[in-house]
Order: C-alpha cells, then sequence, then structure tokens
C-alpha cells in the first residue's frame, strides 16, 4: 500500500524538466483507515515483530497524550515496512509494558529502525518499556546535517515525493477510544514515506561525506538516559514572574503551586489545565481570600470555584500566614560566569564557526552549539585529546574539525600573548617618560612659585645684613 502511493507520486518527480512555475500541485496522501491493520492483542503483536524482525528496515512512530493527561504515556505506535502498515494500540492490548514483542526488533542490529525526530519517541519508549536500540537513522537530524532550511517531516515529504501530510490531527488525544478514522490516517501518513525518505536522505549524506557524522548522531541518541521524571517543589520559582513577588505574594504563590499539582495528579490532568501560570500569578498579587474576590479573577470559572475555591482561598491564607523565607537557589544549568581571558577566547571560536558554518552550508548551532563553544574555551584545549570526552561536544565535531579548533585558539592565545608583550615592553619606557616630565615637567604655575621662593632666599635680610645664602649650585661636600 505505501509502495502504491510513492509509485503515483514518483511519476510526478520524474519530471525533473519543468519549470518551477509548472510544478504539479502537492497532494494528499492517498492512506484510508482501511488500508492499515490495527493491532490490538498481543498474539497480533508478536506475528507483527516476527515478521519485522525478518525486514531490513522498519518505520516507526509514536503518539502520546501529553498534552490531556499528568503522566504522559505511549497511546500508539505507528509501524511501517516497504509494503505493510500497521497501528499497534498499546491501550487495548493492556498498556505499554506489553508492547515488550517489540524489544527484539529496537535491539537488532540487522534492523535498521527509522524515526523523524527520534528523541522524544526514544525517551517514551525506554522510559515505558524498558526498550534499548541499537541500529537507529533519524530523517530529521540527517536532514540537519544537510544543511536543509526546514526539517520537519511535512516539509521534507512535500520536497521529496510532493505529497502534503495532514496537520490537523497534531493536538489529538490518543488516549481516547474508539480512533477516528482521520486520526488513523494522520498517524499513517507519518510512517509511510520515512523508508524512501531516509534512502534519499543516506545518499546525499553519503555524497556530502557527513554519513559518519550522522551515525555519530544516532549513535549518540541510542545510548542516551533521562533523569526520572520527579515532581519539583521549587517549581513555582521556575513560573515567569515569580521572582518579582514580594514575600507575601511569593509564599502564596507556593502554596498555590503545590495545590495545583495535587488537583492535577488527582484527576490526571496537566498542571496548566487546571490552572494557568498567570491566574497563580493574579491571584497571588491580588492575595485573594474570599471566594468573592477570587471570582472575578481572570481564568476563575463558575467551575473552578466549586470545585476548588474553598482549597484556593485556604492556600492564599496559608501563604498569608508565613511569607516566604530567602530564595533557595536553583540549579538551573546557568553557564558559569566567564572572565574576560576565557570570553575573549570564545569570541575567537564563534569568529571561526560563522564562516565555517556557512561554507558547509549548514546552522552554526548544528555545526557546533554554544554550550559546546564554552565547553572548549573553559576547556583550554593543547592536543586533540583534550577534546575528546566532553558531554557537550559532538564526536564527529571533534574528529573532523579538532585541528582548526585547535589552530583558532593558538592564534588567539599567541596574539594576546603578542598583545600583553607589547603592552608589558611600552610600560617601562612611559613610566620613564613621565619621571623625566615630572622632574623638568612642572606646570608653570609651579615653576614660577619656585623661582620667586629662590628669588626671595637670595636677597640680603634689610635687617641683619647678612650675606648671601649659598646657591643650590654650590659643590658636593661643601658646607652652607
Amino acid at each position: 500500500m505505501a509502495e502504491d502511493v510513492e509509485n503515483k507520486n514518483a511519476r510526478a518527480d520524474k519530471s525533473g524538466d519543468r519549470s518551477k512555475g509548472s510544478e504539479p500541485t502537492p497532494s494528499s496522501p492517498k492512506t484510508k483507515s482501511s488500508d492499515v491493520a490495527i493491532i490490538s492483542t498481543v498474539p497480533e503483536l508478536e506475528r507483527v515483530a516476527k515478521e519485522l524482525l525478518r525486514e531490513d528496515v522498519v518505520a516507526f512512530d509514536t503518539e502520546a497524550d501529553s498534552f490531556y493527561h499528568y503522566f504522559d504515556k505511549v497511546c500508539l505506535v505507528q509501524v511501517a515496512t516497504r509494503k505493510k502498515c500497521w497501528l499497534i494500540d498499546p491501550l487495548a492490548i493492556g498498556g505499554p509494558d506489553k508492547l515488550a514483542p517489540l524489544a527484539s526488533v529496537f535491539a537488532s542490529p540487522k534492523v535498521r529502525v527509522l524515526f523523524h525526530a527520534a528523541e522524544y519517541d526514544i525517551y517514551v519508549l525506554k522510559r515505558d518499556c524498558g526498550f534499548e536500540f541499537t541500529n537507529l537513522f533519524d530523517t530529521m537530524v540527517s536532514a540537519q546535517l544537510l544543511g536543509y532550511p526546514a526539517i520537519g517531516l511535512a516539509a521534507l515529504v512535500e520536497k521529496h515525493f510532493n505529497v502534503l501530510l495532514p496537520k490537523d490531527e497534531q493536538r489529538s488525544d490518543w488516549s481516547r477510544r474508539p480512533l477516528r478514522d482521520k486520526q488513523l490516517s494522520y498517524a499513517a501518513s507519518d510512517v509511510l514515506y520515512l523508508i524512501k525518505l531516509a534512502e534519499k536522505l543516506e545518499k546525499e549524506l553519503r555524497k556530502a561525506g557527513r554519513l559518519d557524522w550522522a551515525m555519530d548522531e544516532f549513535e549518540t541518541l541510542c545510548g542516551r538516559r533521562w533523569p526520572d521524571r520527579d515532581f519539583d517543589k521549587l517549581g513555582y520559582l521556575r513560573i515567569k514572574g515569580a521572582r518579582s513577588l514580594d514575600p507575601v505574594a511569593l509564599a502564596i504563590l507556593r502554596e498555590l503551586f503545590l495545590l495545583r499539582d495535587e488537583r492535577a495528579r488527582e484527576i490526571d490532568r496537566p498542571p496548566f489545565k487546571v490552572l494557568g501560570n498567570r491566574t497563580l500569578l493574579d491571584i497571588c498579587r491580588e492575595q485573594t481570600a474570599d471566594l468573592d474576590s477570587l471570582s472575578e479573577v481572570k481564568g476563575i470559572s463558575d467551575l473552578i470555584l466549586k470545585r476548588l475555591g474553598k482549597d484556593l482561598v485556604a492556600a492564599v491564607k496559608k501563604g498569608l500566614r508565613k511569607p516566604h523565607g530567602p530564595i533557595p537557589k536553583l540549579d538551573t544549568g546557568t553557564r558559569r560566569r566567564m572572565d574576560r581571558r576565557t570570553e575573549k577566547r570564545l569570541a575567537a571560536l564563534k569568529d571561526w564557526r560563522g564562516p565555517r558554518a556557512q561554507a558547509l552550508k549548514l546552522d552554526p548551532g548544528v555545526l557546533c552549539p554554544n554550550a559546546a563553544l564554552e565547553a572548549i574555551a573553559w576547556a583550554e584545549p593543547t592536543s586533540a585529546k583534550d577534546l575528546k570526552g566532553h558531554p557537550e561536544l559532538k564526536t564527529w565535531l571533534v574528529r573532523e574539525f579538532s585541528d582548526e579548533i585547535l589552530g583558532v585558539l593558538e592564534r588567539h592565545d599567541s596574539d594576546a600573548a603578542a598583545e600583553a608583550a607589547k603592552v608589558s615592553d611600552a610600560e617601562p619606557a612611559e613610566k620613564s617618560k613621565r619621571s623625566r616630565r615630572s622632574g623638568r615637567g612642572r606646570s608653570g604655575a609651579s615653576r614660577a612659585k619656585a623661582r620667586a621662593k629662590r628669588a626671595q632666599t637670595s636677597q640680603p635680610s634689610r635687617d641683619s645684613g647678612a650675606s648671601e645664602t649659598p646657591s643650590k649650585k654650590s659643590p658636593p661636600g661643601k658646607d652652607s
């Protein structure tokens, strides 16, 4: 089925000699819900997994429900080979942990596993199912490394296959059953073109000499680990505007934040769907400690007032009784404050990155993100070995560009040393010049004052008739 869709669109792609203005209008995928198999039992999934293990490449995607639930989970897994497409329903099977038969597919070195923007998919599949990944290919990362200006799946499919993928189900609630036909078609379209797209991008990567770069990125993704998701009790301090509140208002915000999270867990909804951050801040600033005042706050509906009003008032009163103390320091990952020397080294690296990325037709952040440049500036490397092992540095960046990076730093440090030496050499001469000026170059007023003093001391005393005071030019050793 996927092959039929691509063949129809391939005929349009073959007319490469058409002028830009006469290109065919992009079409929609010809997928129907009846064209895909819905997998809703463990035995069915086991049969699919065995079939997938016989393939050399399989395309995957996932749909989760983070927009609708406190604890998000995998709600759908889309799978496609060159000839077939399946939609695996974890909720019908019994939950994401029942996806275990797919573990052997993801871990097989013989099956290339395709994703577009794999990071989130791998994150939720590792978190919910404990899967490990071995032979990965990410079409979005590939497009980034090739310098594509638009790297979304829809943009890539339109460019290569002249097909417009649907976008109207991006925020669907994938946890609701039954799934609608439009949802099924949308989900299937996310994997139908991945294999052909990956083949095209791999050829481009090979031609550009960047396939090794991509493989390094994929290996890093496969090995990535994420921390467990724990509730952050200091999360209220991360709300924009929180730190500008006075101690009383901040204490109220803390109590409201904790209440909102407790309520979100109870009803299994994301916290922002219980109360928005803006509403929390408005309550804090107004210090609304009664239901009538609370009803006037924007974002407080009659339903919220009925279900949560008394608890909100109690939270406000609790904050009023005990103002917030000193604000604790958060681990925000804020970068270290650079000294002047490190800042100049970073500036030299950025001066290299800009033209180099432009020459490679890459986004500068893809070539070397700011965090990587800062890590290099702090490290002061003198050899390629010094660059290895830094978590901020991509393996291919160190392998391909370490000589250039070290050269930039060596020239910068050499120029800085020469400039410092020039300043150091100039300082004694400047000091000597200032010293000579201080001996003879007094101001006119100072010289006039000195002459007047000398003239006064050189006159005989009118009262005593004393002899002339000896001149300052008397020979050394003479008594005055």
